[in-house]
């Protein structure tokens, strides 16, 4: 990144959105570099707040960060600090960058839906007015059009699309954008106020603070830093939820408290020496980058299967169909690993990887409930929501998204239970009404013995429900309702 020769506005406005950190940062590098002196802004936007449920994590999370921001830019330079409004962004922006004398607007790209439709407006706005907007990659290594087949399409296969990234990706593309050396730029504030309290925003506290996440970007470092010591060995444990294998980072990912250049450019030179671990953690990264270069190529997805063929599917309806759905959400469907999971996010927020593939085949291909149900239902409880990586799981899940499982496989929730809780560490934290259980009874509760249901005080559609569904017969019912979308075979 070669020095500016010189800098192009008096006044810059700098616009954090999805990347509350003060480092290695893309748009305020950038506003630093090209402008006099730098304001600092967040929106709390009421157009996205206004929908949430009002004790959410998400929230909680977003304000303790901000506040955290707030602090970090003060330590750059005392004088400075963060201003935070709580209004509609796409009216505050424009309003307060023309009270400020601003030149020009930074920010940061976010290729959702709305968020482009905001953008939209802002720039109109801005242009009115005179007021340039800058926008700059942040949140990704690479996305939209940066990586294209031979054929100069997007990429709509995984794999591909990992070899081409892997083959692209060299020191410049993970090269931090540095703020520290340009602070000085950072512009003073007159009658500084504090960050909205949760309270002042109209929402409530949650278990944020018992769940023990840490918040912000001190809080992203520390979770990094943990698992950095162990990232050697994640291909050997991200699969087992009773475990601490995952990095847990992915909330710090979702709001930007972490750098993504930073995780790869930690994992990257690893996979390079071989080191197992750090090439399935990379591949997760690459990953997060396939599914957002999908939503922003092939936008249908956001209300759509990817294959469109598979918007065909008779999904289940009606009132049974209604009540399998809530059996679900609240963790009642009579198959522990199920329950568990959905009791981890229910009670959290958090849901394991793995298990976020089990529930999602659970609920398409054992219940024949629509994908998009379940969408929602993540993107409402989730902390780490994204819309991409939530809508490209759940089409994986449902055989209808790019590069997706056959509609043919259907995960097994007792096996699944078996191979990846063996001994029932996570069932058993989840459903302590299964603990007393041994193991060999614990994955399929309904095949257990009467002495050994006695034993654990377990009383089958009591004190746990039977299964809603038999999975043989449900998997019978799913190949015959994904026919479909069957491809007819070949004459010999």
């Amino acid at each position: 990144m070669l020095e500016r020769p010189s800098r192009k506005f008096a006044t810059g406005l700098v616009w954090f959105r999805r990347d509350l950190r003060s480092f290695d940062h893309a748009a305020l590098h950038h506003a630093l570099r090209s402008c006099q002196q730098v304001h600092c802004v967040f929106v709390f936007d009421t157009e996205i707040l206004d929908s949430l449920p009002r004790a959410d994590r998400r929230v909680e999370f977003i304000q303790a960060s901000v506040a955290e921001l707030d602090t970090a830019l003060r330590a750059l330079q005392p004088s400075t600090g963060l201003i935070t409004l709580h209004a509609a962004a796409r009216e505050a922006i424009p309003a307060l960058a023309k009270e400020l004398h601003a030149q020009a607007v930074f920010t940061n790209h976010d290729d959702e839906p709305q968020a482009l439709a905001r953008d939209a407006v802002v720039l109109g706005a801005l242009a009115h007015l005179g007021i340039a907007l800058h926008t700059f990659k942040d949140h990704v290594i690479f996305e939209r059009k940066e990586l294209l087949t031979q054929q100069g399409r997007p990429y709509g296969v995984f794999t591909p699309y990992k070899n081409a990234w892997l083959k692209k990706v060299d020191d410049f593309y993970l090269k931090s954008y540095p703020v520290e050396k340009y602070a000085v730029r950072l512009a003073p504030r007159k009658n500084p106020q504090p960050v909205p309290s949760l309270q002042a925003l109209g929402f409530e506290s949650t278990n944020l603070a018992q769940l023990k996440l840490p918040t912000g970007q001190s809080g992203g470092q520390q979770l990094f830093e943990e698992f950095f010591e162990r990232m050697d060995q994640y291909h050997a444990t991200r699969d087992f939820p009773g475990i601490k294998g995952p990095s847990y980072l992915g909330v710090h990912l979702r709001f930007g408290t972490v750098s993504i250049r930073q995780m790869a450019a930690a994992a990257y030179p690893l996979h390079l020496q071989g080191i197992q671990g750090a090439s399935v953690w990379l591949s997760e990264l690459v990953w997060r980058d396939f599914y957002a270069q999908i939503l922003s190529n092939f936008p249908h997805v956001a209300q759509g299967a990817f294959k469109p063929e598979y918007d065909g599917i008779a999904w289940e309806h009606g009132k049974t169909a209604k009540a399998l759905f809530a059996a679900w959400c609240e963790g009642r469907t009579g198959y522990p690993l199920v329950d568990a999971a959905m009791a981890q996010i229910n009670q959290t927020g958090y849901m394991h990887n793995r298990l976020r593939m089990v529930v999602a085949s659970f609920l398409v291909k054992d219940l024949g409930l629509d994908w998009r149900w379940g969408e929602a239902y993540f993107a409402t409880h989730l902390n780490d929501f994204d819309l991409s990586a939530n809508n490209g799981g759940w089409q994986w899940a449902s055989s209808s998204g790019c590069d997706a499982q056959p509609y043919f496989r259907i995960f097994n929730p007792t096996s699944q239970s078996e191979k990846f809780d063996p001994e029932g560490k996570f069932i058993r934290r989840y459903l302590p009404q299964l603990a007393k259980l041994p193991n060999a009874a614990l994955h399929a509760p309904w095949l257990a013995k009467p002495m050994e249901l006695q034993a654990a005080e377990v009383v089958l559609g009591t004190t746990y429900p039977l299964p809603v569904v038999a999975h043989d017969e449900a998997r019978a019912r799913t190949l015959l309702r994904y026919a479909v979308v069957k491809k007819p075979q070949a004459l010999p």
